[in-house]
């Protein structure tokens, strides 16, 4: 709460810096109450003062002079996104929208058909619709071109309008014209939206004994999702289940508390992450609550370079307790924490306020999660546009405050022989990936030897 406090009291001294026009733009587009001019001049903050004004200046030339007219709001929140992505990577202004938007994808549910759209040639093309709902029960299919929603021509329209349209409140219809390969004639759909939930967890069985649970996302079904999938995998099983593999490979991350409450699943005691924010009293610290809901057995976590923030903080902490060993390739390294502050009427903030810790002290920022057990995708390094890791970024964090900043985790003795053995390259004639064939899947299937050499129903000793 004093954050949010000093965030507030901080946007009302800032706006008593402004004068004129200025100053009466911000009051009306943020609802900020303004201080007398008189109050700010305080000879000890007088830069800061200085260039506040200079913004000042440059927005009322930029409003003036600019080639075209120019929106106020759009200029403010402009200049309030660049003040926040100039500090780190993952720091922004979301306005209203954007804000609804962050809020959608955490809650994990929404008003909307239950399809997974791309855009192609500047028709949507549906990639899949999700089993049972309205997409999936009107007959859509894979590779469906949707042309036109209500009647009306979805070219021009950017992905995310075209999505909007898409979305809505439960119970209110919408018709889709599809065109679709094979058929002459567009198809005309009639569809009833539902109350649709994203699909983070993904499960089956490997092999009858090895059960499989692939995260995707952290939000606010996570959690309830895994425990639902895991008891699904047990009856399937008949209680005989040798292991499991959790799946967190290009799992980009999302809400803390779920990495915590996931992390709580397999850890019987002790510290799961702690937080270390710029005010001490502001840091924090979790621990496991008790329970094991596999009953202790072998588990396997695969990761690689997709794997991010929450992820990492799942995978650091099965790893420092010796909860499970690691497969796959180092992860992402995203090792800081935003906190999301509402702003009245404008949308949020999200604002990097800590860094966090694995339970042995380790800060992974910039430097990731080192699995247990190396082993490469492929034989070729895939190509990479863009920055692969957190260290990449343009202003990433610096790596402070951990154990001997160092990525290794704490030696390990209780890995199985056979991990000797473990090739990190698949061999030339492995098979192309087919996600559909998970045999295909080199990382998985050394996952898959390293679980069921494990002991059953043991931890392992630290």
């Amino acid at each position: 709460m004093k954050l949010r406090t000093g965030l507030l009291l901080g946007a009302t001294f800032v706006a008593g810096v402004l004068a004129g026009p200025t100053s009466a733009i911000l009051a009306e587009q943020f609802g900020v109450q303004l201080l007398p001019v008189a109050w700010a001049q305080d000879s000890a903050h007088s830069e800061t003062y200085r260039l506040l004004t200079l913004f000042g200046d440059v927005f009322e030339r930029v409003r003036a002079e600019y080639v075209e007219p120019v929106n106020d709001k759009d200029l403010v929140e402009n200049a309030l996104n660049g003040m926040l992505t100039g500090l780190d990577p993952h720091s922004n202004y979301m306005n209203a929208k954007s804000f609804r938007d962050m809020q959608v994808q955490t809650r994990g549910e929404f008003g909307g058909l239950g399809i997974e759209v791309t855009q192609d040639n500047g028709f949507i093309k549906v990639i899949s619709p999700i089993d049972d709902t309205p997409a999936s029960r009107a007959g859509v299919k894979p590779g469906d071109l949707i042309l036109a929603l209500d009647g009306e021509s979805v070219q021009g329209l950017t992905l995310n309008d075209a999505v909007d349209k898409m979305r809505g409140a439960p119970a209110s219809k919408i018709r889709l014209t599809i065109k679709r390969e094979g058929v002459e004639n567009p198809l005309d759909l009639s569809l009833t939206r539902e109350v649709i939930r994203i699909q983070v967890i993904k499960s089956h069985l490997e092999g009858n004994d090895i059960g499989y649970i692939r995260v995707t996302s952290f939000n606010e079904q996570t959690d309830s999702g895994l425990r639902k999938a895991f008891a699904d995998l047990k009856a399937q099983a008949g209680d005989h289940l040798h292991g499991l593999i959790l799946d967190l490979r290009n799992n980009p991350g999302g809400l803390l508390d779920q990495a915590v409450a996931v992390s709580d699943d397999f850890i019987a005691e002790g510290e799961i992450v702690s937080t270390r924010a710029r005010h001490p009293e502001d840091s924090q610290r979790w621990n496991a609550k008790g329970g094991d809901i596999t009953g202790n057995l072998p588990v396997v976590v695969l990761i690689n370079g997709g794997s991010a923030s929450a992820s990492e903080i799942v995978a650091g902490a099965l790893q420092d307790h010796r909860r499970a060993i690691l497969v796959g390739t180092r992860s992402f390294g995203k090792g800081s924490v935003q906190t999301v502050i509402p702003l009245p009427g404008n949308g949020a903030m999200r604002l990097t306020t800590a860094r966090y810790y694995t339970p042995s002290g380790r800060s992974i920022q910039g430097l990731g999660i080192q699995p247990d057990v190396d082993v490469q995708e492929s034989r070729t390094e895939p190509p990479h546009f863009g920055p692969e890791r957190e260290a990449d970024l343009k202003g990433a964090l610096h790596n402070t405050g951990g154990v001997a900043n160092t990525d290794a985790p704490p030696p390990r003795t209780d890995l199985p022989p056979m991990v000797r053995d473990v090739p990190k390259l698949p061999p030339e004639t492995w098979p192309v990936f087919d996600t559909l064939k998970t045999e295909t899947d080199f990382q998985l299937q050394q996952a898959l030897a390293v679980v069921r050499a494990m002991p059953l129903g043991k931890r392992a000793a630290r």
